[in-house]
């Protein structure tokens, strides 16, 4: 997740969804969900790419920093594994997820698209 002074990516994606949501990183399930649907299933995270290592070649945000690469290579490894791990356990939960990076949530048209699709529209 990104540690946001202000919720503005999480608004503009919840305003993308067209839906109403007031649970915002929902204890209550794997992973904190930045947004949950509870009457549809549905959780949507908003990952930070440093932070959750985002490997798209369009990204330019996620980097491996040049000092302590011992620490951070395994740092980021452990935050891979674990978000693979609460993915998991809400499919098994019966939830579908989605996952938006940070670098995406300025791309107005295509987040619009891929939250109506993830959200049945």
């Amino acid at each position: 997740m990104i540690a946001f002074r202000s919720l503005a990516p999480n608004e503009k994606i919840l305003e993308a969804s067209e839906e109403n949501s007031k649970f915002i990183h929902a204890s209550d399930l794997p992973g904190k969900p930045d947004l949950v649907f509870r009457n549809r299933k549905k959780a949507i995270f908003v990952h930070g790419c440093f932070w959750h290592s985002h490997e798209s070649k369009q990204c330019a945000i996620a980097h491996m920093p040049k000092s302590n690469i011992k620490y951070w290579k395994a740092k980021l490894s452990r935050n891979r594994e674990r978000d693979r791990k609460n993915l998991s356990a809400l499919k098994k939960m019966g939830w579908k997820t989605l996952v938006i990076w940070e670098c995406q949530i300025n791309k107005a048209p295509l987040l619009v698209k891929r939250i109506a699709a993830f959200m049945g529209r």
